[in-house]
């Protein structure tokens, strides 16, 4: 399967997507001015991620020291020895029960994470997967799915906005104001409310000096994780954040209005919105395909990416005239076919069912992320 191109004409999403459906084997190769990165895939499933320039912060052996699980003699050693042996790192410090075999496989499946989701903030670059056999490393980390990266990539994209309302310096610090509740737990074991595994944990990590980047790196959560549950506690009230010495106050402003009207005015508005929005794209995907050589409608790859868009927005635009007319949104997403609003040819994509559950299930404001 040949497949290159440059990440405006084919987002990650898409490329990701495709390799997973088709279930191929081989290594996509994504890249952009400055940065690299290989994604060995076999059968559909992820089994590398590596920046090939990645930064020294990034690397193992750095990320475990600023997370506070060796130190940084244990990890001077540690390469001393392999540089003698030939060893792997890894190998290295678990024999020297410098860190257990299953936190530093841990910490491998967050640095690989921490890579793909990266790519999602990506605005320009190129790709091309090469199809060849994928041997998985000593070091490997669990397959992962590429729906799932794909989901959680456009959630984490979708939701930054809102967080970073609130959390948007790094070198924020924060300040316990009230103990956290007690926690309840549904017939599954998990815990129900705001206040969660994630929250508890950030909660117990902070002391006075402590910023945000610390708490990233000692709470091995990753970036978004680690922001999201501070932008919960600092919601729910729990803490506050504390400005740097001399640092100036945020500008108000809440990039995601539209999402959290909840009047009648404001849901017409929106859908009216949205509607408009969807007018234009479509107008732009149809002026695009006159415009080129091809005989199919859409045959080329600018209309394609236009069409998925109108896709997008026709869905959108369907929640919001259900949400108007009914007062809520619908528990399945075919409730928008039975209701007359969407053709069932619309909801191609299996992905997009499970992804609106899950935003669902955490009461949240449904905004599908983009098919391109």
């Amino acid at each position: 399967m040949s497949l290159q191109g440059t990440l405006k004409d084919f987002g990650i999403g898409d490329i990701l997507q495709l390799i997973g459906q088709q279930q191929k084997t081989g290594t996509l190769h994504v890249r952009t001015k400055d940065q690299e990165v290989r994604i060995g895939f076999n059968d559909g499933h992820i089994i590398k991620a590596e920046s090939v320039t990645r930064k020294r912060k990034e690397l193992i052996g750095t990320m475990l020291v600023r997370s506070e699980l060796i130190t940084e003699t244990q990890l001077e050693a540690a390469l001393e020895t392999q540089r003698r042996t030939l060893k792997r790192l890894g190998d290295v410090l678990v024999s020297s029960q410098a860190i257990t075999a299953e936190r530093f496989q841990a910490m491998m499946q967050l640095q690989a994470t921490e890579t793909l989701y990266r790519l999602f903030t990506w605005k320009s670059g190129t790709y091309e997967f090469v199809q060849e056999p994928v041997e998985p490393d000593a070091e490997a980390i669990q397959p992962l799915r590429a729906e799932t990266v794909l989901m959680e990539g456009f959630r984490m994209v979708d939701e930054w906005p809102v967080i970073r309302q609130k959390i948007h310096r790094d070198d924020l610090v924060f300040e316990r104001i009230k103990a956290l509740p007690q926690p309840r737990f549904d017939d599954e074991g998990g815990e129900l409310g705001a206040i969660g595994p994630s929250e508890r944990r950030i909660y117990d990590e902070l002391s006075p000096g402590r910023d945000l980047r610390k708490l990233v790196d000692i709470s091995c959560l990753g970036e978004f994780e680690t922001c999201k549950a501070l932008y919960n506690l600092v919601k729910g009230e729990y803490i506050r954040p504390i400005l740097p010495e001399g640092a100036p106050a945020p500008t108000p402003g809440d990039p995601r209005l539209l999402a959290r009207l909840g009047a009648p005015v404001g849901r017409l508005l929106a859908t009216m919105a949205v509607l408009a929005a969807l007018a234009l794209v479509v107008s732009r995907a149809v002026g695009v395909s006159h415009e080129g050589a091809s005989s199919t409608p859409f045959a080329d790859s600018a209309a394609q990416r236009h069409v998925s868009e109108a896709q997008r927005v026709r869905i959108e635009a369907a929640l919001e005239v259900f949400r108007l007319e009914r007062g809520e949104l619908p528990e399945r997403l075919d409730s928008l076919v039975q209701a007359g609003l969407l053709k069932p040819g619309e909801l191609k994509y299996p992905w997009q069912e499970e992804y609106y559950y899950r935003r669902l299930a955490a009461r949240q404001f449904v905004l599908l992320p983009p098919l391109r």
